[in-house]
């Protein structure tokens, strides 16, 4: 989870975060080399005689009509495939619904029968110890580690948000429409999340946890539950 005053992204725990954070720093990079280049022509501009020896520059024009092409089929390209990866679903391990309330989340896991809970944020009173203040919840979403997980994301009554910054997931709850995502943790860990989406008076108190465990142990937690 991020700490305090932390600028950057936090640790990818899944492919995509890691491909999106990749490429975010390809366009960062991209966008520090343009604003170095224009901060070195305004300085040279504003330092430097005016000359007229541009008027009929026509490889300069030609240069500044393809570079700019260039530059944006450097970042489309990359965005594009990370897009294409963000919607490919195939032959996920488990299948889980998230359905969004005012103001908490509910969880079926639909490859198996009758396991289904609600998942509140747990009161600041009520915290244990080293716990963390409006993200810890009731009932964790507990997935199997290095799994294809497809996530089929609905509301109940208003827009709501599923969105776990570590895994690279975020998708919108609409009541009356099924949205898909997947992610696959790539290690065991606890990953914190928030609802997304402006959905009322306690919108910031609907946390979303989703701990990643090993098979055997995700195999032991199923069969523990109540029927």
């Amino acid at each position: 989870m991020a700490n305090h005053l932390q600028f950057s992204f936090q640790d990818a725990s899944s492919p995509i975060m890691e491909e999106l954070i990749q490429f975010h720093d390809h366009a960062l990079m991209v966008a520090l080399s343009i604003s170095s280049l224009v901060l070195y022509l305004l300085t040279h501009m504003l330092t430097e005689k005016l000359s007229s020896n541009t008027v009929n520059a026509q490889v300069m024009e030609l240069v500044w009509t393809i570079l700019p092409a260039a530059v944006l089929i450097m970042l489309a390209l990359p965005s594009l495939r990370i897009l294409y990866l963000m919607d490919e679903i195939n032959e996920p391990s488990l299948t889980m619904k998230a359905i969004g309330h005012q103001w908490y989340w509910s969880y079926e896991y639909t490859d198996f029968k009758d396991l289904t809970f609600d998942s509140y944020m747990t009161p600041t009173t009520d915290l244990p110890l080293g716990h963390f203040r409006l993200l810890e919840v009731d009932h964790r979403v507990i997935v199997p580690t290095e799994s294809p997980i497809r996530v089929i994301v609905t509301a109940d009554d208003v827009l709501h948000s599923w969105a776990v910054p570590s895994l690279g997931v975020k998708t919108d709850a609409i009541p009356g429409r099924l949205n898909q995502t997947s992610f696959l943790a790539s290690r065991p860990g606890i990953y914190y999340g928030q609802c997304s989406e402006i959905c009322g008076a306690n919108h910031s108190f609907m946390p979303i946890v989703v701990e990643s465990v090993p098979l055997a142990n995700f195999e032991s937690w199923s069969s523990s539950l109540p029927s």
